[in-house]
């Protein structure tokens, strides 16, 4: 019976494949765990520590980080700069009634971020506004335009959440029109900040160093831990003597939300507010959030890949391509009937927004020939729709293997969005890019990044770019490789063994879900379904057989492969075991990422 070994060095290769169908080396993420067909059983264990020693957690550490708590994982929020003040200032905002408005980005994040404070603040007895500026008309950020109009209208405190850390020029116009304003937010700092009446950002550059251990933390999860701040000092005050306090853990469904759909990296407090959140999630308890749900078409509860394939890009539909405020009232409402209007409405924007999504992709995909020699694809189209040129850089991203920014052109100005791969941090420099005076405006953090740009600088935008970057990139893609964390036989791949792994979980950025290799297999069937899915059987010396799946792929060489040598040779496959759910009983199968030759 096999058992799990003592980790190797990470370059060792998995069943001798130096070179598989997609050009990759094949490596153990860290202990060798080659498996047999029944060799799991006994091992749950044993699996489960080795996945957690390989994401880097200490020995001794294991326990903490097998079952993520936010006892265990939260952290005094008065380490972060800033944050006490805007406690200070939200309560007596609170206290004394003041017109609060809170001013959120378009996306996911902006839109969780918003909600949270404002339903907070509704448990706390004020009832605040928001405002969502509108992604083609307003752009990114606060304008001063909206904050001075805000504050002419009678608010006397402006919270903006996932955005203004940049906003110099919008937020001393705020100032001058007598206004506060709180700054929440996780983006890049330049080393002079605005103008705040408090700026809470782990990503200051004059942050504590407890404080910028959590420069992974989406805008949400900055905005709970302000919340938590808001919370107790209000205690302090005896604001809660004859008053019920809110109900802090209720909000974790948004922040498990905003977290998993603005690709913050799942380690650390981000785990353990996800692993919480989707509890939260399973209650049903926001109206909102359930509407969502169903509009999904999911029944069960909802797990991780759940918030950011399927939750997270309806409510992204609405700042995409239709109105920007709808996620927030989704989050917010208190009427059943609102909320599922609401969450239809952002499935057919979905649809909507899927369908442009493909013309765009095509058309930048047209583009890449003129690419091929830059370490950045940086692919520029006018008539692109704005609301989708972030996806289209991620498509890019992964098809290329290379950061990617996809820019919308009209006659005036270019808006663009850049997605970026591990270890190269495309945020910064789009902020050196802009200091430069390349860019009209721009920012980000590590892999992922906005900016806006005149068309005449583009050549040169293009040039500082493939300067500045192309050493990291070149030694990111030297060392990309498919990292395995089990190898077994077809008879291994079980419900049983899908579970051990999801027990390591919430996986995400910087928290990989685990890769397995199974194998040796002969292709029984491959066909393609849908649009570009390949679809496989694959039967085991074992005479074990099972089912796989390689999304968007028809065209990769893998799956030409496949289909064209799906008799005689045979094969090891690779991917994320996961549960197929059709049919009287669960049974597993892989969603198959790579593959390589057996024999």
């Amino acid at each position: 019976m096999a058992s799990v070994s003592t980790p190797l060095a990470p370059h060792a290769h998995v069943l001798g494949v130096t070179s598989s169908l997609s050009g990759k080396a094949w490596r153990w993420r860290g202990g060798n765990m080659e498996l047999g067909a029944d060799a799991a059983q006994g091992l749950e264990h044993s699996i489960l520590d080795q996945l957690l020693l390989t994401r880097g957690v200490a020995e001794d550490d294991l326990a903490r980080h097998a079952k993520p708590t936010l006892r265990d994982f939260l952290p005094d929020p008065s380490v972060f700069r800033d944050m006490d003040t805007a406690a200070e200032r939200l309560a007596l905002a609170v206290m004394q009634g003041e017109r609060v408005t809170i001013y959120g980005d378009y996306d996911v994040d902006g839109a969780t971020s918003a909600a949270l404070l404002v339903e907070l603040l509704r448990q706390l007895g004020l009832d605040a506004g928001y405002y969502i500026p509108d992604r083609l008309l307003e752009g990114y950020g606060p304008s001063g335009e909206a904050l001075v109009k805000l504050a002419e209208a009678g608010s006397q405190l402006i919270v903006t959440v996932d955005c203004g850390a940049m906003a110099h020029e919008a937020l001393l116009m705020a100032k001058q029109a007598g206004v506060d304003v709180i700054v929440v937010d996780h983006h890049k700092c330049s080393p002079e900040l605005p103008v705040t009446a408090a700026l809470v950002n782990p990503n200051r550059l004059d942050e504590s160093d407890l404080g910028a251990a959590h420069g992974h933390l989406a805008a949400v999860g900055v905005a709970f831990l302000l919340g938590i701040a808001l919370v107790r000092t209000m205690r302090a005050k005896g604001w809660f003597a004859e008053r019920r306090e809110p109900d802090l853990i209720g909000l974790l469904d948004l922040v498990a939300l905003g977290t998993v759909a603005d690709v913050a990296a799942l380690h650390g407090l981000n785990r353990a507010f996800v692993a919480q959140g989707l509890k939260v999630l399973a209650r049903r308890e926001r109206i909102g959030m359930a509407a969502l749900i169903d509009a999904s078409r999911l029944t069960r509860a909802p797990q991780a890949s759940d918030l950011g394939f399927a939750l997270g890009p309806r409510i992204n539909a609405g700042g995409r391509i239709g109105e920007s405020t709808l996620g927030v009232r989704l989050l917010t409402t208190t009427d059943v009937e609102e909320a599922r209007a609401i969450a239809i409405q952002l499935s057919q924007l979905n649809e909507e927004r899927r369908a442009i999504e493909g013309e765009v992709q095509e058309a930048a995909e047209a583009l890449l020939a003129g690419q091929h020699n830059m370490a950045v694809q940086v692919l520029a189209g006018h008539g692109w729709h704005p609301g989708v040129i972030g996806i289209v850089a991620g498509r890019i991203k992964e098809k290329t293997g290379k950061p990617a920014i996809v820019i919308a052109l009209d006659d005036v100005q270019g808006k663009g969005s850049g997605r970026s791969i591990s270890g190269v941090d495309l945020g910064a420099a789009i902020i050196a890019a802009r200091e430069a005076g390349l860019l009209v405006a721009g920012g980000g953090h590590a892999m992922a990044a906005g900016l806006t740009i005149d068309p005449a600088r583009l050549a040169d935008f293009t040039g500082f770019l493939d300067e500045r970057l192309a050493r990291d990139v070149e030694r990111a893609r030297a060392g990309a490789a498919m990292l395995l964390d089990l190898a077994l036989a077809p008879g291994g791949l079980t419900p049983e063994l899908v579970e051990t792994l999801e027990a390591a979980g919430p996986y995400g950025v910087g928290w990989p879900a685990p890769r397995i290799a199974v194998g040796p297999v002969r292709i029984i069937k491959a066909d393609i379904v849908g649009k570009d899915h390949l679809r496989l059987v694959a039967s085991g010396n074992d005479g074990r057989s099972f089912k796989a799946i390689a999304f968007r792929a028809a065209e990769t060489e893998m799956a030409q492969t496949l289909l064209h040598r799906s008799n005689g040779r045979r094969f090891h496959l690779a991917g994320r075991a996961r549960i197929d759910d059709w049919g009287n009983r669960p049974a597993a199968e892989l969603q198959l990422e790579d593959a390589a030759f057996a024999d």
